[in-house]
């Protein structure tokens, strides 16, 4: 199992926000989390990311074999984690092409493998561009600075590409995104899956799993998963809202 996810509980101060979260995702998998607001899927993919603002109270998390919880949150990088964030920051002065060589070259590093050639690495970086339809001279700008949304998380999704990591977790990705946007990005998450990777989706609203369709999806209310089923489950949230797993 690529990530195993045991009873585990976290919060922030004296809030306990994950209650016992259970959850097994494979290899070759794409996983969906919905929940409304307040559920904790965001503090799910933080604490999973390494994000010291939430404290772990109990509970085990493994990542291929390993002990992720054990680990910095660069570690976590290295390994295979990768975070698409909800809302992606900015980096003023620190342009997209020297932010990527240098996140790219220290998980080569990590991997021995060696560093790539400015011919090597400008090569690799136009086609994953191409992948979310970015224009090349946005490799030369600040990283997400005076980008639109859709713009940044194309962004998300390119860096992605570039890392290939082993388990990607998209925080709310289609958060603020227009039809075309949404479109793009999740065409980019698609042509990125592979036998040996995963995914976990996490989203509000089904519409996300028309582009991206899960293998399974999970619901989270009230720090805890209440319902796990296929992918017909998303639809039926979008029927039914929330309030009727209240009893779950």
């Amino acid at each position: 199992m690529l990530l195993e996810i045991k009873n585990l509980h976290a919060g922030i101060q004296d809030r306990e926000i994950l209650k016992g979260i259970d959850l097994a995702v494979g290899a070759g998998e794409v996983h969906a989390i919905m929940g409304p607001n307040g559920s904790g899927k965001s503090t799910l993919a933080a604490v999973l990311a390494g994000r010291d603002t939430f404290a772990v109270t109990a509970g085990s998390v493994a990542f291929n074999g390993r002990d992720l919880l054990a680990m910095p949150p660069e570690e976590r990088s290295h390994e295979g984690l990768f975070l698409g964030f909800q809302y992606p920051v900015e980096i003023p002065g620190v342009s997209n092409v020297n932010f990527m060589k240098a996140a790219l070259n220290e998980h080569r590093r990590h991997r021995q493998l060696p560093t790539l050639s400015a011919s090597e690495y400008l090569k690799l970086m136009r086609e994953k561009m191409a992948i979310v339809e970015m224009d090349p001279t946005f490799s030369t700008r600040g990283v997400n600075v005076g980008f639109s949304g859709g713009e940044k998380k194309r962004n998300e999704i390119f860096q992605m590409a570039m890392l290939e990591p082993t388990l990607a977790i998209l925080d709310e990705t289609d958060s603020g995104l227009d039809i075309d946007a949404l479109r793009i990005v999740a065409g980019g998450v698609n042509k990125l899956k592979r036998p040996d990777n995963a995914f976990i989706v996490i989203t509000h609203y089904q519409r996300l799993l028309d582009y991206i369709v899960p293998d399974i999806v999970h619901v989270l209310y009230n720090g805890r998963i209440v319902k796990t089923a296929g992918k017909e489950l998303a639809l039926e949230v979008e029927q039914k809202g929330y309030d009727w797993l209240k009893g779950n």
